[in-house]
């Protein structure tokens, strides 16, 4: 970097850290991990005034001053800060529950996921974290506007509190074989379960206030489309495109479904669906075995470079999540540590499910599903790209970055492995499909939430009838779209987007096998989470 802009951005990431010091842990940064985040309303108001200082500071650097490497930074830190200062009108902060759990859950789950410090220090930083939860719900208590706040996110937020007491009280000190370090732990998680429970009760004792509107509005969502992900569309053309691409990929999904068993392709799933694990411990064993199937496909077939030192395993997803996320999930290595280790997690169903919902809930993860999941997941999807991302040079790209990108790209790795051949078995093959369809049918649904022109209720049975989810899974999932604007919708964008680029980049060489191929999977992959337009320039040399 440039002297002047190297400064610049050390002294905007160290700011980043001191406002939100679990960011910094999930980093590898381990000097933060004693801290939590300040929510109070100072703090929030504080984090606006300086979002927008520094989206100045950056759109006001001129391109002559900057290498070609040092735009794109730039232009990314621009696209972030302006995403964030297009949402600051939202206040969040004022109307989600969840922004008062989400640093006490994560900021001592990822200390015990990571371990990146010996047990006892892991111990006490954990137990310093929790004994600091009441201190959040507290601000939580005092900054939310009830009235302002939609229902799903009270309802969301409830289920997370009330997993969270378990979390804190019992499986935190089980991370610990010492029995000082335990005994600390069993303390600081009584402290913050009371904390999360006292909260899990006031949120239900004032259920009857929350009558907040969770629909953005197609201004907000078309700008951000335009100005964060700087995409050329807005939220109506973006709906047309969802619309447009189930209806191609429907007709492909019912031939493969025709040779399968006659069916249309929902009728053929809805059959497939009932074909799954027993058990939620089945199902992992299964995502595993096909995780190491795609690693064993992309080895020998060379379809993308593999990282000396990668691993990817496959865990339940942590307690806390399990309530609000029906879907699997990635967690990638911190940014600033040498490990490569990404953790790809299988979705769980929350304690005290019923069984009936159990296995409702596991249809959603069929077996013949499950091959096209651990390929989004974990080879060549989320694992594989975020430890290529993590050896760009750049703090910036390691920390920020895109979903347009992550998860454009890791839908686009289905497709390329289908390219590829990997999905021999026509089950599996209609199940790719049906995972795009899926993306399809979420743009349908985020877009016309947001716009207000889709209720909850419409948008679980869309999600139900044309994105083949059970009902339990439709729910979880458009409360998520509720909470999440745009973010649904990043998937079959950022895809189609990932395979412009690729028909552009490989045109101008003249080349489309397996080595090209894979000379621009690695390239693209190790400019980081760009968005996408940002992700071209990095390649064009």
């Amino acid at each position: 970097m440039a002297s002047a802009f190297r400064s610049l951005v050390e002294t905007f990431l160290r700011e980043e850290y001191e406002e939100s010091p679990t960011l910094a842990s999930s980093l590898g940064l381990t000097e933060y991990d004693e801290r939590l985040d300040d929510l109070g309303a100072d703090a929030q108001r504080r984090r606006i005034e300086r979002d927008v200082a520094w989206l100045g500071r950056f759109r006001a650097m001129p391109d002559a001053d900057l290498a070609p490497a040092e735009r794109i930074d730039r232009d990314l830190l621009v696209s972030v800060l302006r995403g964030r200062e297009l949402a600051h009108p939202i206040e969040m902060w004022r109307r989600q529950p969840a922004t008062y759990l989400n640093p006490g859950l994560n900021g001592v789950f990822t200390l015990f996921l990571h371990r990146l410090r010996p047990e006892r220090e892991l111990a006490e930083a954990a137990a310093a974290r929790l004994e600091q939860v009441p201190r959040n719900i507290a601000d939580g208590v005092a900054n939310l506007d009830l009235p302002r706040t939609p229902r799903v996110y009270l309802e969301r937020a409830i289920g997370q509190a009330r997993a969270a007491v378990g979390y804190a009280r019992r499986l935190v000190p089980a991370e610990t074989n010492d029995a000082s370090a335990r005994a600390k732990l069993e303390k600081a998680g009584a402290v913050a379960a009371d904390a999360f429970d006292s909260f899990a009760a006031h949120l239900e004792s004032r259920k009857g206030e929350a009558k907040g509107d969770y629909a953005i509005g197609e201004e907000a969502y078309s700008a951000l489309l335009r100005e964060k992900e700087l995409l050329p569309f807005g939220a109506r053309e973006l709906r047309e495109r969802g619309r447009e691409q189930w209806d191609l990929l429907s007709a492909e999904a019912d031939r493969i479904a025709k040779e399968i068993d006659g069916g249309t392709w929902q009728e053929t799933c809805v059959r497939l669906n009932r074909v799954h694990a027993s058990t939620p411990d089945g199902m992992r064993e299964e995502y595993a075995e096909w995780t190491g199937r795609a690693r064993s496909f992309l080895r020998d077939t060379g379809l993308v470079t593999l990282p000396a030192g990668e691993r990817c395993t496959v865990e339940p997803s942590p307690p806390f999540q399990r309530p609000i996320l029906a879907v699997a999930s990635y967690q990638r290595p911190p940014a600033f540590q040498d490990t490569l280790h990404g953790h790809f997690f299988v979705p769980y169903p929350p304690d005290g499910t019923p069984d009936a919902e159990v296995q409702k809930r596991l249809e959603g993860n069929c077996s013949a599903g499950i091959p096209t999941t651990a390929v989004h997941e974990a080879y060549p999807g989320h694992h594989w790209h975020l430890v290529m991302a993590k050896a760009n040079p750049s703090p910036v790209r390691r920390i920020f970055g895109t979903s347009y990108f992550s998860e454009g790209w890791a839908l686009y790795a289905e497709r390329v492995m289908r390219e590829q051949g990997f999905f021999s078995d026509p089950k599996h093959l209609l199940y790719q499909y049906e995972a795009t369809i899926f993306r399809a049918a979420r743009i349908v649904v985020d877009t016309s939430l947001h716009m207000g022109e889709m209720s909850f209720d419409d948008a679980v049975r869309h999600m139900v009838e044309r994105g083949n989810l059970t009902e339990p899974n439709a729910r979880s999932e458009v409360g998520r779209y509720c909470s999440w604007p745009t973010q649904a919708s990043s998937y079959l964008t950022g895809m189609l987007e990932i395979v412009d680029i690729r028909t552009r980049w490989l045109a101008r060489r003249g080349a489309t096998d397996r080595a090209a191929l894979r000379a621009f999977h690695d390239a693209i992959t190790s400019a980081g989470m760009l968005p996408t337009t940002l992700a071209e320039r990095s390649i064009a040399g």
